[in-house]
Parts: structure tokens; sequence; C-alpha cells
């Protein structure tokens, strides 16, 4: 029996009569009968009459209070020592015991007076009055303490009696205060650990660090004041033990009396629930001090990344805003040192990035409670560090290739000019003898050798080292250097065609003239034909330009009419695609409904067929049939007529949107075809289709083509609406595109629909399920218990919410292992909103992300956090919507 609890039902304690108690009228000495019986003593008390009946009453009760239930079961023994006293004083105490005594008695002794008189008028008055008395239980006359030995031992009297059990009555008053003070003690410890408990289980985890360090510091200094009142309780509790022991530890040959005994007992009991008190406590309280240090870290960790992510973001904006590549060596140059110095710079940053990421993976290690916090920040944060690496590593590579360039077209140029001074310095009168004009032509030739270092082999590869750096500036820059090198080229031919007309015998004087590079007569001269190994490397960029001037007009109103054809081009390359594709598609669907599934039919092939996959055909295949059908028959030949009409590929879309739910049932079957498959793909009858049929993949990668197929539309409209911006149809091609993405929502829906267990009902006849979505919740019910253990949750469920337009399913989202294969999700039922009774709270104070849904006026409330406000904005929406039709509906 629990002590404490005991309490309840006593109304009395030995602090509440202390004077009655001491007036020592009536004593419990700790003896016991033979049968073990507690004894209760009526001592010589001359004012016995006088005592008020309330007083009598309140210390015999409380006297009989205090054996064991099993020892008082048995009977009290009542012992009544009157041998001082007379007759009367012996009626009056018979009289008042059998009037007033709570308990069950079993014997009476009465020590009878002592002197002869009162002795013969007691034998007298006790045979006339004995029915008076209505005490059925013996009432026996002693003459002497050792007519009372013969029935009780002497080892259970106290030395008033002869006995010889040691009785101090203070000492007992003392022992029974202290006893209960204790466990009063023990009681209000444990209601203050309670209230404790409850408190610490009702806190919400604060949104910043401050908060938070306040609240663990004010937990920790509040669990110190309450450990040091467990501690001092439990010090009390050992030395009321070491006093009720006294007796013992002073003398071997001593015992303890039953009640005595039972003293004991109760003090170890107390302590023992004060013991069980303490460590589920500290079990509490380890767990509750986790989740706070544990918050502590995730709120630093919250604080730092901010403050890295900010850091990270004005890096990545400065190196975007870095965009100049340079038009001069010099410029690349200065480009390159500030290339450097943001390098630098983002040096520290990233590091702190790097190391707050490994921070937050040890967190997650460690099994901290926001793992799903955690590790997205921690990806980001490598994600941004791989960026600026990767950009930082494009940015020079960028401009290392600007430079070389820059530094080929400065060489270029520099040739150029030397050129020009080789043909100025040459005199002309040194030319005019055949030796001159000899020597003049090895300068030449020499001076063109150099010529091959401004040479490239392969003009395309050229094309393809500089193309990401081949700015309309740099093209004029380069067109310009090759016109240059090509009237270099010009002069150092005409000049060669003249000295080898000097250098020939001559036969008249030729009149000199001093050369003018500058002014070359621009009349036709010979062309020496170079090998095409030998083209300048700005040959081809020559070739670009021209190619680009050559389709006529300025480069700007080329761009624009190259814009336009280059948009029809397109859209009618992106048509072409959809509908070689979709032919390809449908012939791949006719091979595996006749190269596969008919063949399941052939009554030749029966035995190859596996005994798990027999009348199984409509699981393996699903409703591909009816997809082959639509395909072939219908949407095939409608885009095949928008060869010659683009514009009306959007309403083939928007004409067969309910044709296209057909896809939602076979991707609804695509788990149980996939799992029939991992049973009986391996079979040899697969292998012979896939041999008749010579196809390279095996049957499970063509069941997968129909999935594939209704997510490519989507792209292909996406790209047809990039080519058809501000032109005709561009309203009705967005209509399509949110039409097919609707579709395949609501087949990735559906798909999640399927896999809900434990729902007794029809979801059928739910409504249509409008979204779904994994969630964080916390729920409160007005109804509920207060233990600790319940209160003491502070991670919320993860749910994923089912919205219909009648219904809100919560469900539990579990992953299992499939046959050593990727997981599978299914949920599992937990709780259902019907969306007629239920309100909403757009915002929850403290997170912008969290939502409250309540049901039966706010008799429970769901607290639901999003990972986003979109999607939280999304949700509110959506349930807006069903709330406003149901009210619309009822009007």
């Amino acid at each position: 029996t629990d002590e404490i609890m005991q309490q309840e039902i006593r109304p009395l304690v030995a602090v509440d009569i202390i004077e009655q108690l001491h007036r020592q009228f009536a004593i419990l000495s700790g003896g016991r009968g033979k049968d073990g019986a507690p004894i209760i003593t009526f001592p010589e008390f001359a004012g016995f009459s006088d005592i008020p009946d309330e007083d009598f009453l309140n210390v015999v009760t409380y006297l009989t209070s205090i054996p064991s239930l099993e020892a008082a079961s048995i009977g009290f023994i009542i012992i009544i020592d009157r041998r001082r006293d007379k007759w009367s004083a012996v009626k009056a105490s018979l009289t008042r015991i059998a009037g007033a005594f709570p308990g069950n008695l079993q014997l009476v002794f009465v020590l009878r007076p002592s002197r002869f008189i009162q002795r013969a008028i007691a034998d007298i008055g006790i045979k006339l009055y004995r029915d008076d008395f209505k005490m059925k239980v013996p009432i026996i006359m002693l003459n002497s303490v050792s007519d009372l030995h013969g029935y009780i031992d002497k080892s259970q009297l106290t030395r008033e009696l002869g006995g010889t059990l040691e009785y101090g009555h203070s000492q007992w008053i003392h022992h029974r205060t202290a006893i209960e003070n204790f466990a009063m003690t023990v009681k209000t410890t444990a209601q203050m650990l309670q209230t404790f408990g409850t408190d610490l289980a009702e806190t919400e985890l604060p949104n910043d660090v401050q908060c938070t360090e306040e609240l663990l510091s004010a937990h920790t200094d509040h669990h110190s004041k309450l450990k040091d009142e467990l501690k001092l309780a439990v010090k009390q509790g050992a030395t009321l033990l070491t006093c009720i022991r006294e007796p013992v530890t002073r003398s071997a040959n001593s015992k303890l009396s039953p009640d005595e005994l039972e003293n004991v007992a109760t003090v170890e009991r107390l302590l023992a629930q004060l013991d069980e008190t303490e460590k589920a406590f500290d079990q509490f309280w380890t767990k509750h001090h986790l989740k706070l240090e544990q918050c502590l870290q995730l709120r630093h960790f919250e604080h730092d990344f901010r403050e890295v992510k900010l850091t990270l973001d004005n890096l990545m904006e400065a190196q975007a805003g870095f965009a100049d590549i340079g038009d001069s060596v010099t410029r690349v140059e200065h480009l390159l040192k500030e290339q450097k110095h943001l390098e630098e710079k983002g040096q520290e940053p990233l590091e702190k990035a790097q190391s707050l990421a490994v921070h937050g993976e040890q967190l997650i290690q460690n099994n901290h409670y926001a793992v799903d916090s955690i590790r997205p920040k921690c990806v980001e944060l490598r994600r941004i560090c791989d960026d600026f690496t990767n950009e930082t590593k494009k940015k020079y590579d960028i401009l290392g290739k600007s430079l070389e360039l820059h530094k080929q077209l400065d060489k270029a140029s520099q040739w150029c000019e030397a050129g020009i001074y080789l043909l100025a310095s040459q005199a002309v009168d040194k030319c005019q003898s055949q030796e001159g004009a000899e020597t003049a032509l090895v300068e030449i030739e020499k001076f063109l050798v150099t010529a091959k270092e401004h040479q490239l082999s392969n003009p395309k590869e050229f094309y393809n080292q500089f193309d990401m750096i081949l700015t309309p500036e740099i093209k004029a820059n380069a067109q310009r250097i090759v016109q240059k090198l090509e009237d270099v080229q010009e002069m150092f031919d005409k000049r060669q065609v003249s000295l080898k007309k000097l250098a020939a015998k001559q036969t008249r004087p030729v009149q000199p003239v001093a050369p003018h590079p500058e002014s070359s007569p621009k009349r036709a001269s010979p062309k020496i034909t170079r090998p095409a190994a030998q083209l300048s490397i700005f040959t081809f960029i020559q070739i670009e330009v021209m190619h680009e001037a050559s389709q006529g007009g300025s480069s700007r109103v080329l761009v624009t009419s190259e814009s336009d054809e280059n948009l029809s081009t397109r859209r009618s390359h992106i048509i072409n695609e959809l509908i070689e594709t979709e032919r390809v598609y449908v012939e791949e669907l006719q091979s595996i409904i006749e190269g596969y599934a008919s063949e399941m039919d052939n009554p030749n092939l029966l035995h190859l067929i596996p005994s798990a996959l027999q009348n199984k055909k409509e699981i393996l295949f699903g409703n591909l049939p009816e997809i082959y059908e639509f395909h072939n028959r219908i949407f095939l030949k409608e885009i095949e007529n928008c060869i010659e009409n683009p514009e009306l590929l959007a309403r083939c879309f928007l004409k067969r949107k309910e044709d296209l739910q057909i896809y939602e049932k076979y991707c609804q079957n695509k788990p149980r075809s996939e799992a029939l498959w991992r049973q009986c793909g391996d079979s040899i009858f697969f292998q012979e289709c896939q041999r008749k049929l010579d196809h390279k993949l095996s049957l499970d990668a063509y069941l997968l083509k129909p999935v594939q197929r209704i997510t490519k539309y989507q792209l292909l409209l996406k790209e047809m609406l990039k080519c058809s911006k501000n032109s005709e149809g561009t309203a009705e091609l967005e209509e399509a595109l949110a039409t097919m993405l609707d579709i395949i929502k609501s087949v990735n829906d559906s798909m999640h629909q399927i896999a809900i267990t434990g729902y007794e009902g029809d979801v059928s006849e739910l409504g249509k399920l409008l979204m779904q979505g994994s969630f964080n919740v916390w729920t409160d019910h007005k109804k509920g218990h207060n233990k600790v253990k319940d209160l003491a949750r502070f991670k919320p469920m993860q749910r994923h919410l089912f919205l219909y337009t009648k219904m809100l399913l919560f469900c539990k989202k579990r992953e299992e292992n499939t046959d050593g294969h990727e997981k599978t999700a299914s949920y599992s039922f937990k709780n259902s909103l019907k969306m007629s009774t239920v309100g909403i709270t757009e915002n929850v104070k403290g997170d912008n992300k969290k939502f409250e849904i309540w049901y039966n006026g706010r008799e429970e409330v769901y607290i639901i956090q999003a990972s986003s406000v979109e999607l939280k904005n999304t949700w509110i929406s959506e349930i807006r919507k069903v709330l406003t039709g149901q009210l619309e509906a009822c009007r």
C-alpha cells in the first residue's frame, strides 16, 4: 500500500493530538499477544473520567490506526490497569471503551483494585454489569500481574506490568511525529517533481539562442533545487531510520518490537518510493535536458547558418556581377587579379560553411531530433560552396582563354607592324640589281616563315577553343586584325612579284621610286596559293564574320530575322519530334501487346509460363491495351494533323484531357506489376518472347514507357511555349501545359492514395483527392491525461495528410524494403476529420509556416507545420475552397 496515499484516509496525525498523547491515558507499547494481536494499555490515570469524549476518541482512533491492517484484523487486546483505583473507575473505563473503541476487540484484561474491599466490590460488579458493557469479547478480571503473565508473555509487557519490554512514551511520540513528517515530506517532494515535470512537458521550445539559453538555465537551476530537496528528504529518512534502530545498534541483545519493526518497514518503504521517484525524475530530466541542449545546438546552428548563408549569397552575387572578360591583355590580367582577390576573400566564408556543414552532420550522427531541419541546410551549404568553386574555376578558364586570345591578337598585330616596317625599310635602289632583289626576297621569305606562329592547322578546333568568349566586340577586333593581316600579306605578295622580276636579267634601268606601303595601289594582283594547313587562325573568325554579313543587313537586323526564323524552325522541330516519338511509342506498345501479352494465350508457350504468372496478365500489363488503342486510333492521328498548323497542338491536349486520365489507372497498377515482374521476370517465357522480338531491353523497361511518356508531353509543351511567346495560341498552350501538369499531379496523388492502409472505409467515397503531402503535426485535446509521460512530448508527429472534398486523413508514412529492391512507401491510417466540422486558423504565433485545424468547436486542435510558407498558403487556399463550397451548398 502506498504510504503517501494512505495519508488521504488518516485524518489524524500525532501532531494534531500531541497534547492528548502526552497525557498518556492510553498507550500502544508495541507488545503483541500470542497470536500477534496488538496490545493497547490503559495505565492508571487519576482523571480518566474527566477526559473529554472527543479527546478519548481521537487518541483511541489514532492508536488503532498505527498497526498494520494484518495485525489489526486479528483484533486488539485491551489491558486496563486499575490496581490502585476503585470499582467505579473500572466500571467507567469499561463503559467508555465499550462505547467508543473503533477497532476489533479480541480480549479485555482488567487488573482489579488491589484493596480487599474494592476487589470484592469489583467481583460482584463485573457479574452484575457484564451485560451492560455490551462487549462481545471476554472480559477477564485479574488479581495481579502474575495472572496477566499467564496470558501474555513478559517480553510483550512493559515494566509497569511486570514485563521486560522497553517503552518510552516521549520517544514513541517523537518517532511517530518524525515518521509522519517524513511521509508528508515524501508526498510534497513527489508533488513538486510532478508539477515541475508537467511544466517541462508543456514548455514550448524557443526559436532563438538567447531565449533557449535562458530557458535551459532556468530549468537547470530549478532541477538543482529539487535535487537538493530530494537529498535533504533522503537524509531525513536515513536519520529517522537510524533513530528507530538505535536500541538494536546500542545493544546486540535488544530486539525491536513488532510496532518498531513496522516503523522501520514504513520508513524503508518511504525511502524506496523516494528513490523510485528520483530515478523516474532523473530519467525524465535526462531526456528533457538533452532536448533543451539539442534545441540550443539547433538554434546556434540556425543562427550560424543564417550568417554564413548571407555572406555566401553576397559572395555569389559579387561573383555573378563579375561578367567582364576583358578587351585587352592588360584588362584581362587586371580581371584575373580581381578574381584572385574575390577567391581569397571567399576562402574564409567557404571554410566556415564547410565547417558548419560538418558540425551539422555531427549533430545528425548524434541522433539530433531535428534531422529534417539540419540535413537540408548542410546540403545547401555544400551546394553553394561547390557552386562558388565551380563558378570560380569557370571564370578562370574563361579569363585564361581570353588572355590567350588577346595575346595572340597582339602578336598578330605586332607581326603586321613588323612586316610593314620591313617593307618600308627595303631600299629600292639596292633592289635594282639581281643580287639586291634576291637579298630582299630572302628577307621577305624569312619573315613570312614567322607567320606560322600565328596560324592554326584546324579552324574548327580554334572555334571550339574560343567559342565561349567570342563576343561581338572580340569578333570585331579579330576581324580588324584579320583584315590587317590580309592587307599585309597582299603587300608582301606584290613586293615578291616585283622583286622576282628584278631578280631576272635586266635589259634596261629602272627608275627608282621610294616605297609607300600605306598607299599601295589597289589594283588586282596575283594571289599566292597557300596550302589549307597554313590558314591563319583568324581566317576562321573572318569566315564566321563574313558568313554573318553575307546574310544581308546590319547585325541587329540579322539577329532579329534569325530569331524569328529560328523560333519558327524550332516549333517545327518540336512538332516533328513529338510526332516521331509518338509513332515510336505506339510501335513499342504494339510490340509489347503482340509480342508478350498475346503470347501468354499461345497454347504452344503455356508450358513456359510460371505458375505464379498464370491468369495474371491484367496485373502485369494493367490497362496497356486501352492506352495503345487511344494513341493508335486517336491521339497520333490528331497530332499528325498539327504538322502544317502547329497552333492546333494545344487543342489536341485540351480536347483529350479526360482520355489521358487512363494513365492514372496504369500508374496505380504499376507497383503490383513490378512485384509480379520481380517474382517471374527471369522466366524462360519472357526470354523467348524477347528473343523473337529482337529487343535489347527486357519487358520491364518497356512497361515503364507509359510512365515516361505521360511526363514527356509537358516538357515538349514547355519548349513549344518558349517558341510561341506573344504569338497566336500562347494562351491555349499555357492552358494545355497546366492541364498536363494537373494530370501528372493527379497520377502522382493517386499513387500515394493507393498506398493508404488501415482505413476501414472506402476512400472513393471521400470525394476528389485535392492535395497530399507530409507535415509536422502537434495535437491538443481538451480531454486528456495529466501524466508526466503523456505531456513529455516535444517532438511533433510526422504525418502525411490527404485532403479530400469530404474528409482530411492523417496517416503515418512507412518505408519498407521489398526483396532487396528500393524502398516502397505506405501510409498507415491514424485519424480523420470530416471537412463539414472543421475550422482553420491561418497564422500560428511564432511560426509563419504553421496553421491550425480545429475540430468540434476546438475540442481537438491540430497544429500543422509545412516545409515552406508557399506550401502552407497552397493548403490553406484549398481548404478554404472546400469550406466555402460547403457553405454555398448549405445556402
